[in-house]
């Protein structure tokens, strides 16, 4: 399944672009390409302003929020103009911003000076006046003792649990004795301190009152936004020609999921300097492609990757490869024994670096191939259908036997591949009605009907034995139906006699082509046989070395030697005839009557993450 994109441009001037990098790179999920166009000397100003607006929408939108959450009484409010609103916006914030920062600082004054209780600021200097140094002193309680009391004459202002404050009188020029540390004295009593802290609080909370009446020009800056916005777009159409006046645009073109466009939107919003628009990516934007597929399918998209993702508009290929190449690669392998030792070179590719990702894919691989080898009766070369020690019940489900004249599996093998082609017809008549319309794809619609619908009628009148004469009309109609289609409407804008030629030219081809891509799916009959044959002759020449008695001999060891070389040979040549030719009817055949191209790129986004 390809995943809905969102199509970002944003537009950042050249100074202003490593910070923008990095914050894309840390969000994670932006594909971008980028380009540069020169500025004109007024495009920084206008982009400025944007900015400048919406950081102003943002700062009210905030207040009013605060506002409604804390339940205040909300005042009057106040429309004005954009310019007017700005100006008062970045007034207030300035003020609120400067009266928070000093009310933060007074605190702490106050914190400082409350333990020191309401003094006079000229009572230092009266007693140094008499020729006494007053010495203030902070000591943890645990360490005041009245030992103190005895050296020097004191006054114990404030007291708790953590900290004693106490003023030490001394005559002038002695110092004090022992480990006592002296801080400095405040310059504000705390009284003092406390009525500029609520002169000020007084003062914030009618700055925010008046922030918070802006709230009714809230809509008059969303329109000037938007103004604006238009304007530059105009603008931006126009600056890839010229000179720069003054400085450089950095143009972006970012796609992201659809599933981010909350946080990634967010994210820009917060930015700085930068100017963008979402919307949602179209086919013709060639949008960079990420897969979202399960965890069985997940395994198979390097397969996909291999051929070509698909193009923003196409169908993702990836499930129906899934399906058919693990089917198919196991009937290549059909042999139960060999899929036994894939799940075992699973198991042994989890512990190797660099080849763990694999793992799960060889070990599905197996299990198929133990699977398919059992349904096609043969174990590293032994035909178990003739073998004793299988049960007669479990034999039953083995494919043995001849179909009209010709080996069961190699019907099976046909089969399979007249299924695989016609779930392609379809799946390319579906797309094509999705992206065309159905008017323009009725020549799609009508090779559809004609293959797939005869082979399903076939189906059903072998299987259920149905009258002759019912499905020779129901031959006839499919046959006429489609043959309108195919002649007649395959363009409903190209004049009918020009349809007629393209549809005998098509036709030929259709048929010859058809008839080769169904056989090659013989492949998968024949690489299983010749697998099994292999095996079992290196079976035979092992069994050549035994004694005929059967009894111990030095000839087991060669025997043992030549199976097991044989088999593990065999079993590499299998391995590569099991992945290359089903890649080839799935690349091949299904994809070319599926009309997948697989040109789109791959999605890389921009991040931290390596």
């Amino acid at each position: 399944m390809i995943k809905p994109m969102t199509k970002y441009s944003f537009v950042a001037f050249h100074k202003d672009t490593p910070a923008f990098l990095r914050m894309l790179q840390e969000l994670g999920v932006m594909d971008i390409t980028r380009s540069r166009k020169p500025a004109a000397s007024d495009s920084r100003q206008l982009f400025d302003e944007i900015a400048s607006y919406k950081s102003v929408l943002k700062e009210l939108q905030k207040t009013q929020k605060e506002a409604v959450s804390s339940k205040a009484e909300l005042p009057e409010t106040r429309n004005l103009t954009p310019a007017k609103t700005k100006e008062e916006v970045f007034s207030l914030s300035s003020a609120i911003k400067t009266l928070n920062a000093e009310l933060s600082q007074l605190r702490l004054d106050y914190a400082e000076a409350l333990p020191w209780g309401a003094f006079e600021e000229n009572a230092v200097e009266r007693i140094k006046a008499l020729g006494l140094t007053p010495c203030f002193v902070c000591l943890p309680t645990k360490k005041y003792n009245d030992s103190l009391k005895e050296k020097y004459a004191l006054e114990v202002v404030s007291q708790t649990p953590e900290k004693t404050y106490l003023v030490i009188l001394l005559p002038k020029g002695e110092r004090l004795k022992g480990k006592v540390t002296t801080v400095d004295p405040p310059k504000v009593s705390a009284e003092k301190i406390a009525l500029s802290i609520s002169g000020k609080e007084k003062e914030l909370e009618k700055k925010q009152s008046e922030l918070l009446s802006l709230t009714g020009s809230i809509d008059s800056v969303s329109s000037e936004i938007e103004r604006l916005t238009s304007e530059a777009d105009l603008l931006l159409a126009g600056e890839s020609a010229g000179k720069a006046a003054e400085d450089t645009i950095e143009v972006f073109t970012g796609f992201a999921p659809e599933e981010c466009r909350k946080e990634v939107c967010a994210a820009l919003d917060n930015a700085e300097g930068v100017y963008y628009i979402a919307e949602k990516a179209k086919a013709e934007d060639n949008p960079p492609i990420a897969l979202k597929n399960n965890w069985f399918t997940r395994m198979f998209s390097v397969l996909t990757d291999m051929y070509g993702r698909p193009a923003y508009n196409e169908f993702d290929p990836t499930p129906y490869i899934s399906v058919f190449f693990l089917l198919f690669f196991a009937m290549c392998m059909g042999d139960a024994g060999y899929g036994i030792l894939l799940i075992i070179i699973s198991f042994l590719l989890k512990k190797a670096k660099g080849a763990a990702k694999f793992a799960p894919l060889v070990l599905t691989l197996g299990i198929a191939t133990v699977i398919v080898g059992f349904l096609l009766h043969t174990f590293f070369g032994i035909d178990i259908s003739q073998v004793s020690w299988i049960p007669e019940g479990a034999k039953k489900f083995m494919i043995t036997g001849k179909i009209a004249g010709y080996d069961a599996q190699m019907v099976l093998s046909l089969a399979i591949g007249v299924v695989h082609i016609c779930i392609a017809m379809t799946v390319k008549a579906v797309y094509a009605v999705k992206k065309n319309g159905f008017a323009n794809s009725l020549g799609t619609i009508g090779w559809t009907l004609l293959i797939v619908g005869g082979v399903i009628v076939g189906a059903i009148a072998l299987g259920a034995n149905l009258e002759k004469s019912l499905v020779k009309t129901i031959v006839i109609v499919l046959g006429i139906v489609s043959a309108i289609g195919i002649f007649l409407l395959n363009d409903i804008h190209r004049n009918p006699l020009k349809n007629i030629g393209s549809g005998l030219w098509e036709t030929y081809n259709t048929v010859t082509g058809l008839l080769g891509d169904v056989l090659s799916y013989i492949r998968l009959y024949a690489l299983g046989l010749a697998g099994g044959m292999l095996g079992a002759a290196f079976n035979q020449l092992g069994g050549m070395l035994l004694p005929e008695d059967g009894g111990f001999s030095v000839m087991w060891i060669f025997f043992i030697l030549i199976v097991v070389f044989g088999h593990v040979l065999n079993l590499a040549m299998c391995c590569l005839g099991a992945f290359v030719h089903p890649l080839r009817l799935n690349f091949l055949e299904f994809f070319k009557n599926s009309g997948y191209e697989g040109s789109g790129k791959t999605y890389k986004p921009l991040t931290t993450n390596k």
